[in-house]
């Protein structure tokens, strides 16, 4: 059983391991204070699933996800995740994380920023331009034509695998990005929020012109 493990169970971290544990993986969820404040997210993911440290969990992860404000993206260790693929579903919102110069300058993205910061990882970026409510109420079958899409970005063929696989496991199909273009689905962009199927989404993609983030 393959588990996965959450740096940051908040929002999109708890919902994503909820239905993660429906589909048979197993779940490690931690947050920035005791595990102990998690125990009514564990108690609803039921199952085997458990309440760990950061650094605990990141360490018990085959895969792990981390979904945490930017600005704290530097503390998580980069040893318990060397050699693993990383999940990461960031937006940059320089009134809560801070003006970084990369970003504004228009030299990374941040998808890039926790690569750098997790050189030994496999860095993916998904669920970032959902509203975390959608997540469990929007996912439908392959092949149907309503089916929606959502981005992935990395440079890593089998981390673009396993996010294309979570995500038809939850019913969405995905479109690929590298982690250079990955500003094309940051916040203001065409492709931000909206429901939108594949084709749909890839023609967003294409329309997005990059400009600095001013809030």
């Amino acid at each position: 059983m393959t588990t996965l493990g959450f740096v940051g169970a908040g929002k999109i971290g708890g919902t994503v391991a909820r239905l993660a544990a429906q589909h048979g993986y197993n779940v490690v969820v931690s947050n920035s204070r005791d595990p102990e404040t998690l125990a009514e997210l564990v108690g609803e993911i039921g199952g085997e699933s458990r309440a760990a440290w950061a650094a605990e969990a990141s360490a018990a992860a085959d895969i792990a996800m981390v979904s945490i404000p930017l600005k704290n993206i530097w503390d998580v260790d980069p040893a318990p995740l060397a050699g693993k693929i990383v999940l990461e579903t960031n937006n940059y919102y320089p009134v809560r994380d801070g003006r970084i110069a990369e970003l504004d300058e228009e030299r990374n993205t941040t998808t890039g920023l926790l690569q750098d910061h997790l050189p030994s990882s496999r860095v993916v970026k998904i669920f970032n331009h959902i509203n975390w409510t959608h997540i469990p109420a929007q996912g439908l079958p392959a092949g149907d034509p309503k089916r929606r899409a959502l981005a992935i970005a990395s440079d890593h063929a089998d981390a673009l695998e396993f996010a294309r696989t979570l995500l038809d496991q939850l019913g969405f199909d995905a479109v690929e990005v590298p982690v250079a273009e990955s500003w094309r689905i940051e916040r203001d962009t065409p492709g931000y929020g909206p429901r939108l199927t594949a084709a749909e989404l890839t023609a967003k993609l294409a329309e997005a012109e990059r400009a600095v983030v001013h809030a």
